[in-house]
């Protein structure tokens, strides 16, 4: 790898480097494919300022990582083993799932080009800080949806509220105002080698398709196990589709969030 000299390094542009910091400071050349495996290698042992920052250098990295044909095993691998360090086993029995995606995606996946890969990054960043400082667990992110998982209800509920109130305080490029819908819902599952399979997680994807961009739903088992200050408001009973049966939703309400919305999208 050829070592960058000060000029050079001060002739590339921004979009060369994987990470800047609020100050300016570039970090991680990312300007040819030698540099690229340098970052890459590099990746764990940078200070990041904060998580949203972490994941918009990764996803730029990553970017790079394919524009010059590089797969990277090694990083994958590293990424994964970090994780598993840091993160308790799942839990199973009765469990609360908190559920995620990104209201008009495509659109604004079209309207944003190139930059909606850190928006992308910043909405996943903000919701995995919000479920953490709850009690939640993530279980799995893929585009723009996030599935976390719960053992006390109300903290889900709880970690809905954050999310949705970081999300209306960023400021997101364009002047897009970038939503997610939520869904909570409560009942019994079993984790097997292959992850969790029951109803449980399906009527919580259910539940957070029927919810618009900043707001949340949750089943009328998750309603009947939240305890003050969260006091889910009840909407009525709805079919859900795919689903037997009726399910109470009930819609969580919070200071500074938008309190009306179209009827539930089912």
């Amino acid at each position: 790898m050829a070592k960058l000299t000060a000029a050079d390094r001060a002739n590339l542009p921004d979009s060369a480097f994987a990470y800047i910091d609020s100050k300016g400071k570039r970090r991680l050349p990312i300007n040819d494919e030698s540099h690229v495996r340098n970052a890459l290698s590099r990746f764990r042992q940078t200070r990041f300022e904060s998580e949203a920052a972490r994941e918009k250098a990764r996803s730029r990295l990553l970017r790079a990582a394919k524009k010059h044909g590089i797969v990277p095993l090694g990083f994958f691998d590293a990424e994964l083993a970090s994780a598993k360090g840091e993160i308790e086993p799942l839990p199973e029995g009765e469990v609360t799932f908190l559920l995620t995606d990104i209201e008009g995606s495509t659109p604004l996946l079209y309207a944003l080009g190139d930059d909606y890969a850190g928006v992308l990054a910043d909405v996943r960043a903000i919701i995995r800080q919000a479920v953490l400082g709850a009690g939640g667990r993530q279980v799995e992110a893929r585009a723009d949806e996030y599935v976390a998982v719960f053992e006390v209800p109300a903290e889900a509920a709880v970690a809905a509220v954050d999310l949705h109130q970081r999300m209306a305080l960023h400021e997101w490029p364009g002047g897009h105002d970038v939503r997610v819908r939520a869904g909570i819902h409560t009942g019994d599952i079993d984790l097997t080698d292959s992850g969790y399979v029951g109803l449980t997680v399906h009527a919580a994807a259910r539940i957070m398709a029927a919810a618009h961009g900043g707001q949340t739903l949750v089943s009328g088992e998750t309603a009947r196990r939240c305890a003050a200050p969260i006091r889910p408001r009840s909407l009525g009973s709805f079919r859900l589709r795919g689903l037997e049966g009726d399910y109470e939703l009930h819609q969580v309400d919070a200071p500074g969030l938008p309190k009306e919305f179209l009827p539930p999208a089912v």
